[in-house]
């Protein structure tokens, strides 16, 4: 049982330091009062916490760039390799981490767009270490903050397409206090790494959208939840907040340990708690009861690095800087282009409005990702759709993160459907069956069809995905089908009988 005033939200940092042998969780448990199989129970989630050693990514575009050979390449010097979900570095694939969980054989970062001062993020530009934003802030007031938020028409940039002045409106609203502000840094979605691009290159446009956050919604802590292979990232953030600026702030830094469910913002308020990374039952919503029960705000790294424009220019303009939806969006780009990298445009840029900025196809292209592995493949006819939140969800697909991974014809697409496949199988959480038995499903149907070459492997993948989009808790269940099943739709011929 649970002792009073236990540490539960040291459990995961000590296991850092102990391990998971026996004798370091019987020392945890000494240390946090938490009993020692609730300590295991949580610690055996994370995979950086199970696994240590070299890991090798298997995401997409690492899998198109030669990861087996970087990983056979490892091993040969008697190393035992991991091979793991995607590493968030899409554009310098493929890539490894070391023991020390360092970047190792990796490219340098990809391309980004020019500094251009009339961009809101302009990762090409310098970072503003004045805050002349936040001051701008509290000289409106935080009824006027929210009320700019709503006019720049600014939605959730980390997937949901949410309109972030809800959020912030529904949190500075509730009665209970304390009230807290998180970060969600964990950017583990496969093809997608611009967040990890704004925490390197504009730390400190970052924190001050996060000190200008708390201060409107009453908040009395700021968590920072960065994704655990990020390291250096999370070294520039407390770089920038070592000099000075923001002292009247409480900053919190959390490091995940390897769980890609922790993207979702329950599953991430249970990782900081020190738990399982489980997505909660909703509602009741984090804006209500988030973390330790109180009102919490959170966003993505993206959304966050939006607000100081929208205050220091106003939300009309960034609302016209958008195509078809307001104001810029960070479109990643990877696999087959001659350039990857982040690239800022506005909202509802094309396909090849992207890839003309990137240099350019490798090849004849032929299919896309539009928002990582959760969205799908569309076919390359599609090429000159908006990639909007609105827009892609017409050709049943959805912008997600942006995440966008190019595929030419020399691919076969069964392949590329069994590599989604594994992820969404090794990242469910098991919490709820459609997703843990489902996934699981998907990935036989797959392996038995590129087996056998026998198309009666997938008669049921359908079915299986509506049962997984209905009945999963949360959106990795749901969508975990929709690689699968979308690569079928569009590309028939690449799913018939073979020999």
């Amino acid at each position: 049982m649970e002792k009073k005033g236990s540490k539960r939200e040291a459990v995961l940092t000590a296991l850092e330091h102990e391990g998971l042998s026996r004798e370091g969780i019987a020392r945890v448990a000494e240390l946090t009062g938490i009993p020692e199989a609730d300590i295991y129970g949580a610690g055996s989630f994370y995979t950086l916490l199970t696994d240590p050693g070299p890991r090798v990514c298997q995401g997409l575009s690492c899998q198109l760039n030669g990861f087996e050979e970087l990983a056979k390449q490892l091993e040969a010097t008697g190393q035992t390799v991991h091979r793991v979900s995607c590493l968030g570095q899409c554009d310098r694939a493929p890539v490894s981490l070391n023991a020390e969980n360092r970047l190792e054989a990796a490219a340098p970062r990809g391309g980004i767009t020019p500094d251009n001062p009339d961009l809101p993020m302009n990762l090409g530009g310098a970072d503003d270490v004045n805050y002349t934003a936040l001051q701008r802030a509290k000289e409106m007031g935080a009824e006027a903050v929210i009320a700019e938020l709503e006019v720049s028409g600014l939605q959730g940039r980390g997937g949901a397409g949410f309109p972030a002045h809800i959020k912030w409106r529904a949190v500075r609203a509730e009665a209970a206090e304390p009230k807290y502000v998180i970060c969600n840094a964990d950017e583990a979605e496969p093809g997608t790494f611009k967040d990890r691009e704004l925490m390197l290159r504009r730390p400190h446009l970052l924190l001050e959208s996060l000190a200008i956050a708390a201060w409107t919604t009453g908040a009395e802590a700021i968590y920072i939840y960065v994704r655990g292979e990020f390291p250096e990232e999370k070294e520039s953030l407390e770089n920038a907040l070592s000099k000075g600026g923001l002292e009247e702030f409480d900053f919190r830094f959390v490091v995940g340990h390897g769980a890609y469910i922790c993207g979702e913002e329950t599953a991430l308020i249970e990782s900081i708690e020190g738990r399982r990374g489980m997505p909660r039952i909703k509602p009741p919503y984090p804006t209500q009861q988030g973390l330790w029960g109180k009102p919490t705000l959170m966003n993505n790294v993206e959304t966050l690095a939006c607000v100081p424009d929208i205050l220091l220019r106003g939300g009309e303009r960034f609302r016209d800087l958008g195509h078809t939806e307001a104001g810029t969006k960070l479109y990643c780009l990877s696999g087959h282009v001659n350039r990857p990298g982040v690239y800022e445009l506005p909202l509802g840029a094309t396909l090849d409005d992207l890839v003309e900025v990137g240099g350019g196809y490798v090849g004849t292209p032929m299919a896309f990702s539009p928002g990582g592995a959760s969205s799908g493949v569309l076919p390359i006819a599609l090429r000159n759709a908006p990639m909007d939140f609105r827009g892609l969800a017409k050709h049943g697909s959805m912008l997600g993160s942006a995440g966008v991974v190019v595929l030419n014809d020399t691919v076969d697409m069964a392949v590329i459907a069994r590599i989604q496949a594994v992820f969404f199988e090794d990242e469910s959480c098991g919490q709820c069956a459609p997703c843990r038995i489902g996934a699981r499903l998907v990935r036989q149907a797959l392996d038995s069809y590129l087996e056998k070459g026998n198309p009666d492997a997938l008669q049921y993948l359908d079915d299986l995905a509506w049962e997984m989009e209905e009945g999963s808790i949360c959106g990795l269940g749901m969508v975990a089908a929709e690689p699968a099943v979308t690569a079928r739709k569009h590309f028939p011929d690449h799913f018939g009988p073979r020999t």
